[in-house]
C-alpha cells in the first residue's frame, strides 16, 4: 500500500500547504509525498542516524509510516529535526496501537513494528507505547502545528481481540488461511468473528496519527 500517496489524496488544501519549498521524504521507498521531493530510504542509509547520511536542510521533512521502525523515536526524530530549516515544518504519520495494532503486541499485521503510538493517555496496554504529544513536544524551538487521530472509513466494529485467547494451533491454522486465496464461506463468518483484520488495507480506511510540528528558531 502506497501510505504517502493515500494520505495525500485525503488531505485538506491546509495541510497540502506544508508541502511548499525544498523537502525530503524519509522512508518513502517508491511512493514519495511529491515528485520533487528528496527521497531517503533503507538503500541511502539508517534512517535513525540519518545526519550521517544527509547534510543539507529542509522546508519540510516528511515520513509516514516509519517511525515505527526506528530502534528510538525520540532520538530518531531528532536527528530528523536537525534537518528542518528554522520556520520549516516536520510532518510525520504513525499508526495509532488501537486502531492498528487492537491491543496486541507485537504487531500482528508488521512483525517489524518496534514502537506503538497514541496521541496521549496516562497508561497503555503496550510495553512499547509512545504519546505523540510528549514526542512532538520533546522537540526543541518546536511548535505542534497540527496534531490529529486520522481514522476516515475505519469501521470499529471489526474490531477484535478474539484471537489472542486462542490456542496456538487456531491462530496458526487461520492465519495458514488467511494466505491462502482458497475461500470457504463457514470459515470466512469465523475469521469476521475472531481474526482481527488490517483494515488500511483497503485504499481509503486509515488508522493513524498525524502531526506537524514547526521549527520556530
Amino acid at each position: 500500500m502506497n501510505e504517502a500517496s493515500k494520505t495525500l489524496k485525503a488531505w485538506t488544501e491546509k495541510e497540502k500547504q506544508f508541502l511548499l519549498g525544498d523537502g525530503i521524504d524519509i522512508g518513502c521507498g517508491s511512493d514519495p509525498i511529491t515528485p520533487n521531493v528528496k527521497t531517503f530510504d533503507m538503500v541511502d542509509g539508517d534512517a535513525n542516524h540519518i545526519t550521517k547520511f544527509v547534510n543539507q536542510t529542509f522546508d519540510f521533512v516528511f515520513s509516514s509510516h516509519c517511525l515505527e521502525h526506528m530502534i528510538n523515536p525520540y532520538y530518531a526524530l531528532l536527528e530528523w529535526w536537525k534537518l528542518v530549516k528554522p520556520g520549516g515544518v516536520i510532518i510525520f504519520i504513525v499508526p495509532d496501537e488501537d486502531l492498528y495494532e487492537q491491543g496486541i503486541f507485537p504487531s500482528r499485521f508488521n512483525s517489524d513494528h518496534k514502537h506503538t503510538f497514541t496521541i496521549s493517555k496516562a497508561q497503555s496496554w503496550s510495553p512499547v507505547s509512545v504519546n505523540v504529544l510528549d514526542l512532538a513536544q520533546s522537540l526543541p524551538n518546536g511548535k505542534i502545528e497540527h496534531l490529529c487521530l486520522q481514522d476516515k472509513n475505519y469501521d470499529r466494529r471489526k474490531m477484535t481481540c478474539g484471537m489472542k485467547k486462542r490456542s496456538l494451533f487456531s491462530k496458526l491454522f487461520f492465519r495458514t488461511y488467511q494466505a491462502t486465496k482458497i475461500r470457504i464461506s463457514c470459515l470466512d463468518l469465523i475469521m469476521k468473528e475472531y481474526y482481527p483484520i488490517a483494515q488500511t488495507l483497503q485504499e481509503n480506511a486509515f488508522a493513524q496519527i498525524e502531526c506537524i510540528v514547526k521549527k520556530t528558531k
